[in-house]
Formats: C-alpha cells, structure tokens, sequence
C-alpha cells in the first residue's frame, strides 16, 4: 500500500511540474486532494489493510497530501505572480474613453449672465461669503433693528457675523476701494434659512452696480430689458413694477411676461401673464455716503437676480431642488 501512495506521489509532481497555467494546477489539485482525488481515495480505504499497516500507511498518506498541498499552493503563487503570454496587451485594441462631464446648468446659466453684462462692459467682482454684519446690513442702510432685516433669515456665525444674505455687500467693499465711475456684476453663493419648492439654505445671485455722473433710472430700464431679451428671447415684454428695498430708492421689480404661456395664463404664473425675475432700483444716497461718494455729483443703479430662478424659467424646471441633488440623469439634459 505504501508503494501505492508513493506512486501517487510521483504522479502529482509530475504532472505539476508539466502545467503550464493556473487552470491546469487547479485540476491536478482537484484531481489528487478534492472529494473523489487520489490521496482522498487512498485515505479512505486504509481500513481495508490488515491492522498492523494501517498506522504507517495513513502516517505516510498524511504526509505526502500535505506536501501536494503545498506543492500545488506554491505553484500557484508562481503562476499569478508571473505575466503569461496570452496576457499581453493587444495594441490593436481600440482605447476605452472616459466618461467626460459637463457642466451643472447654474454655472451654464451663470456663465450666460456673466457673458451678456460682459459686453455692455460690465466686469466681475468677488467678495467673501463669511461677512460682518456692516458690510451685509448696515452699509446698505439697514441698521440694528430695521424691519427689513425681517425680509432676509440669517444664518449667524457668531455675533455681528453672518453668512451673508446677498451679494450686495461686494458692491460696498468694491466702492469703498475704487472711485467711479463703476460698472461690476457680483455673482455667488448666498444663504438664507429658507427650504421649500422654489427656496434653498444655499443659492446662488448675481447682482449688479453701475454708477457715473448722471446715471438715471431710463439707463436701468434700458440695460436690463436687453439682458431680459438676450438670456429668453427677443419677444419677451417687460414690465417694472414699483417695489421697496432699503438700498435703492426708488425700487422696482422686474417682471417678465411668462415664458410658458406667452401672458395668456397658466399655473405657472397663477393666471396673471407674468413671472417675476429680478429687483432693481437706484442706489440711496445714504450708500453713497457710506462708501464716501459725492451724491452731488454721482448716481447709479443697482439690480440682483437669482441664479436658480433664471434657470427654472429657462429651463422649465419646478422644483429647486433638482439643481442640488446631484441626479445625473437630470444634470445630463445640460
């Protein structure tokens, strides 16, 4: 029985050493130590020889499956370890493109915005998004207390610092570093604890500034129906309707005739014909005073608009949130 298993042995270390790939040594493995191998069917039958061989016989059986064991495991390690020839890199084969993105539709529609002031010879002025409360409030003549600090929820950092609620106070930091005349727009992130179908905690405005000697309210009507015109259509009609906002005086809002129903009515502007997309008016003297301009001599206009209800009347999208949620079946149609 003994010559047996060495029999067996020899076998399997021969065929081993004449394998050429990992297939190959997984079925000689499979062959001599799987459930019905060689050195299994040896094991099994040694209650078949008479009592006096069976220690030895299952003794030597042990040894020699140990060592095919390991024999086969090594060869394996060898085998992966080692590139074969038909694994070789084919440079025939045609290359495999990488998925390219695109950009989100707020930075298109930005862009867009940013384009059209652009060749009315606006530039483009930056500011930060962590702002004290002067430069966010104050400054634009809403002092402590004022009831228009009501139209904006805040999100405080710590106090008389606060993310900043519109883009505004870049025009202030911009004055107060340049004398006029000047012509910026003011795109960014802006923040409001507000959430809801046409509202987020994080938006995005661009706002706009323009001031010179004997600048007038026909001006700002003049360049915003163009912008209107350019970032829709031509056919689009405009309306200003009279507003309040405590930095500009007199104040208007700006209303579009609805890009959906073309003013006949529908459920997107509740049946009146128009949407509303942006406020203006021109800038209080008491501005002017805090950035130390002559208000004498100096006028201007200013204007804000948000980037995400440009986009949704563009676009035809209603719901806000769609922009921030990161759908790539949605952000693919830009």
């Amino acid at each position: 029985m003994n010559s047996s298993i060495e029999e067996i042995r020899q076998k399997a270390l021969s065929e081993l050493e004449a394998a050429e790939d990992a297939d190959s040594v997984e079925s000689l493995s499979v062959a001599y130590l799987g459930r019905k191998g060689r050195v299994t069917g040896f094991l099994r039958n040694i209650s078949s020889l008479p009592v006096e061989q069976r220690p030895a016989a299952g003794k030597r059986a042990n040894e020699v499956k140990k060592e095919l064991e390991e024999a086969f495991a090594n060869a394996l390690a060898i085998l992966s370890a080692s590139p074969q020839e038909d694994q070789g890199i084919d440079v025939s084969l045609p290359g495999r493109p990488a998925p390219l993105g695109n950009l989100h539709p707020i930075t298109l529609i930005t862009r867009d915005i940013a384009r059209i002031f652009e060749s009315m010879g606006f530039g483009i002025a930056e500011g930060p998004e962590v702002e004290s409360d002067y430069y966010n409030f104050e400054s634009l003549n809403i002092p402590q207390n004022h009831p228009a600090r009501d139209m904006q929820d805040t999100f405080y950092v710590r106090d008389r610092v606060v993310l900043r609620t519109h883009t505004s106070p870049i025009q202030v930091r911009y004055m107060e570093a340049h004398n006029p005349p000047v012509r910026i727009i003011a795109p960014g992130k802006v923040y409001r604890c507000d959430s809801d179908l046409t509202h987020t905690p994080m938006f995005h405005q661009v706002e706009g500034l323009l001031v010179d000697e004997k600048v007038c309210f026909g001006d700002l009507k003049g360049i915003l129906t163009a912008f209107v015109h350019q970032i829709f259509d031509d056919e689009i009609r405009v309306r200003f309707r009279p507003s309040f906002f405590p930095f500009t005086e007199p104040s208007a809002e700006v209303d579009i005739q609805c890009v959906i129903c073309r003013g006949s009515g529908c459920k997107v502007c509740s049946d009146t014909g128009w949407l509303e997309v942006l406020g203006c008016g021109m800038v209080h003297p008491a501005v002017f005073e805090n950035v130390g301009y002559d208000i004498t001599r100096y006028s201007g206009f200013a204007f804000g608009m948000g980037v995400e209800r440009i986009a949704m009347l563009k676009y035809g999208i209603n719901d806000i949130r769609m922009f921030f949620e990161n759908d790539i079946r949605f952000l693919r149609q830009f």
